[in-house]
């Protein structure tokens, strides 16, 4: 995303909006607390009459609302959280699940100027008509039904105008808000705002990258080379720039349109097997998937009967390193191994903190014994998904973010195939995957492949162990080898001591002063003030002074 500076007077504009829509639905202690609003002039606060009649509602709705009123940079920010309940509590979750399909036509919006701006040419030297009214909207751009000058049928879709400055700006309050919530509320700091701001921000940063969706599209296209069951859109690049993409129109039927496939001859329930297939192809061969297949993006194609994905600008990637523990975790997972399950969660994941290893165990064994007390054809892989990211989310583990697009991957798609068919079950669609996953595992190639990377790693340990041994030799006898040895613990050991050795000082004094005020006391050494010898009575209140004050130090640093 291009740096520049939000000119002053926009960014209190923008402040002040942010705040007036918090003060509207009862959050205005979020920015009160953080010291945002001292920096916005009185005269663009005040209370809202709305408030009270707003408190009404649930905090996860009026969350929702706000996000929705804020405009499209929070709106976006609900889609992407809205599958994220390793971070956020379900009922929040659900609320923003209701912005999937919040996206309004720009008004005033002018394609053919947009179109002329991003291409550095009058639109009538590349197309033969655009449509003025668009066919779809999102919170990020919107698409436009075009013609070629070849006759081609294409779809243009353009990036909202200064969406850009607008995100700009909204990320510097975003990140105002998420510091003060984590600073400010203890409830908050669970869910690490700052950290989803962080992963927002690249998120967002990646989907206005038409570029990089251009390219995820051709990637997507030369995974499939060859399969007659899928049709990927042509992109033509000579007509696209980075927030302008040009690509084929695809003249399909939605796969949600039943009744429209069955006027065609198509079969949903072939439709359902086909695309659930195509999907877990894209996962577990692939390690590159679509990471929001709803029916909106899915089409099929009457006259070849094929499946069709549109909008490449959200997907995952399986690293490699990752694939194989993939399908080992798939497989472990049905075979009811808690044990290597939990110890692959902990290899993928980028960050545990398992409060309790044995409640981890309990956790997965009762869903795994669920699943498996359950009638096949009764199985939903929606809510065992659902149950696994709370295990995980209760258990902090946390994994990697392509993960959570792929069970919500995997929840979208399996709602798909069940709409088109009732009966319709994804275990049968992964029974073939795990037997293909086993023939991998004891293949002789991946034996061999195997054995040969670790005798490659074995030869080079070989090769360098020389080098190593008489680096370590040079460094002993030019006293350059340092041991680097860590007291864990020590400062507060060291702290202790102190205070132990500090006190033990202050009673010796304390005794000597007893001690000597006793021998002043009984020699009636002068002068004395009432037949008492005035310096042994000034020892002994000093001794009950620095006594007080080390049983007072003691029952204050609960030491006694």
């Amino acid at each position: 995303m291009a740096a520049f500076k939000i000119p002053k007077q926009k960014e209190i504009k923008r402040y002040a909006t942010v705040f007036n829509v918090l003060a509207k639905y009862g959050f205005e202690d979020v920015l009160v607390n953080s010291g945002i609003a001292k920096m916005i002039p009185k005269s663009y606060l005040g209370g809202h009459p709305d408030t009270k009649k707003n408190l009404s509602l649930s905090t996860y709705e009026r969350i929702r609302m706000v996000l929705e009123e804020l405009g499209p940079s929070y709106v976006k920010l609900g889609q992407i959280f809205s599958n994220r309940e390793d971070m956020l509590p379900p009922e929040l979750v659900k609320e923003l699940e209701k912005l999937q399909d919040h996206a309004p036509n720009l008004k005033n919006f002018d394609v053919q100027k947009a179109i002329e701006t991003e291409l550095n040419r009058a639109p009538s030297d590349c197309f033969l008509s655009i449509e003025p009214e668009p066919l779809a909207a999102a919170s990020l751009a919107q698409v436009h039904r075009a013609r070629l000058l070849n006759g081609d049928d294409v779809v243009l879709k353009i990036q909202r105008p200064n969406i850009e400055e607008v995100i700009e700006s909204d990320l510097m309050i975003m990140k105002q808000v998420a510091k003060a919530l984590e600073k400010h509320s203890t409830q908050a700091q669970a869910f690490q705002p700052v950290r989803i701001i962080d992963s927002f921000e690249q998120s967002i940063g990646e989907e206005l990258q038409f570029l990089r969706e251009m390219d995820n599209t051709e990637k997507f296209a030369k995974n499939f080379e060859g399969n007659e069951m899928i049709h990927v859109p042509k992109v033509y690049r000579q007509f696209s720039t980075n927030r302008l993409i040009c690509m084929e129109y695809i003249d399909g039927i939605k796969v949600s349109e039943t009744d429209r496939l069955k006027a065609a001859n198509i079969s949903p329930s072939a439709v359902a097997k086909v695309g659930v297939d195509l999907y877990l192809e894209q996962i577990l061969e692939h390690g590159f998937f679509h990471a929001d297949p709803h029916p909106g993006n899915i089409f099929v194609l009457p006259d070849e009967a094929q499946i069709c994905f549109l909008d490449f600008g959200m997907m995952g990637t399986v690293l490699p390193s990752d694939k194989e523990a993939l399908g080992d975790l798939l497989l472990h997972f049905m075979r009811k191994d808690v044990k290597k399950t939990i110890h692959l969660l902990e290899k993928i994941a980028v960050k545990t903190d398992i409060p309790d290893q044995k409640k981890l165990e309990q956790d997965l064994y009762g869903l795994i014994e669920g699943v498996s007390n359950t009638a096949i054809q009764n199985i939903k892989v929606g809510p065992i998904l659902n149950r696994f990211k709370t295990v995980l989310y209760e258990n902090r583990i946390i994994l990697p973010h392509y993960m959570y697009m792929l069970i919500r991957g995997i929840i979208i798609i399996e709602g798909v195939g069940r709409r088109l068919d009732p009966e319709f079950n994804i275990t049968a669609n992964l029974e073939p995957y795990t037997s293909k996953i086993i023939s991998k595992r004891f293949s002789l190639k991946r034996l061999f492949k195997k054995n040969l990377n670790r005798l490659q790693d074995f030869n080079n340990l070989v090769d360098t162990l020389p080098e190593d041994i008489n680096s370590i030799l040079k460094k002993i006898k030019d006293g350059k080898l340092v041991v680097v040895h860590e007291h864990k613990g020590l400062k507060e050991f060291h702290n202790a001591t102190s205070k132990s050795v500090n006190r033990l000082v202050f009673a010796v004094i304390i005794a000597a002063l007893s001690i000597g005020s006793s021998i002043l006391v009984m020699a009636q050494m002068p002068p004395l003030i009432n037949g008492i010898p005035l310096l042994g009575a000034i020892g002994f209140v000093l001794s009950a002074i620095l006594g007080f004050y080390i049983v007072i130090s003691i029952f204050r640093n609960d030491q006694f």
